[in-house]
């Protein structure tokens, strides 16, 4: 996930820090344990959602839920999931519905990744479930329809790439508030 997969993607190129993989919560313990094993430095950073990989300056971040709201990473993420070469190794990146609804919640004082979303739908948006992103952010749909109106603001003559049931839908779920 993370710049790589926004790079596989949308062609946008940005300088990184380090690289991000999701794994179910188990897979990542056993992620863990296999780069001590292999003399890497490891550590749990937040227990409810992020573990780290270290040799030096460099690190893999292993996240397995989102900080911000309880969004697990399940099988679901990996369905259908498309193949990359990071490395000269082949991986797979996350499906651009799960790249949205993990960066649709990242947006605080320090860091605000709604540009991703907006460049992720602008480049794939033939590729998003959008019913499935609707039924994910259900009790965050104020947050779904920011990014819609955000991305619909960046790119006015793009707007026709979502589609229209799903504003009219979330516009309504505003008006019964």
């Amino acid at each position: 996930s993370g710049t790589y997969a926004l790079s596989s993607y949308t062609g946008i190129d940005r300088p990184t820090k380090d690289v991000d993989v999701f794994a179910k919560a188990g897979d990542a313990l056993r992620l863990l344990a296999f780069f001590r094993d292999h003399q890497f430095d490891t550590i749990v950073v937040d227990e409810r959602w992020l573990a780290r990989v270290t040799r030096g300056e460099l690190f893999v971040d292993i996240i397995y839920n989102m900080p911000t709201v309880s969004v697990h990473v399940t099988d679901e993420w990996f369905e259908n999931a498309p193949e990359a070469t990071l490395f000269g190794a082949t991986v797979r990146l996350v499906p651009p519905t799960q790249f949205i609804w993990s960066k649709i919640f990242v947006q605080d004082h320090h860091r605000y990744d709604g540009a991703d979303v907006a460049h992720m739908i602008l480049k794939k948006h033939d590729q998003i479930d959008w019913r499935q992103l609707l039924s994910h952010m259900e009790l965050y749909w104020e947050v779904l329809l920011m990014a819609l109106l955000n991305f619909r603001f960046i790119y006015p003559s793009e707007r026709h790439v979502v589609p229209r049931w799903l504003i009219e839908e979330l516009i309504e779920g505003h008006r019964d508030q």
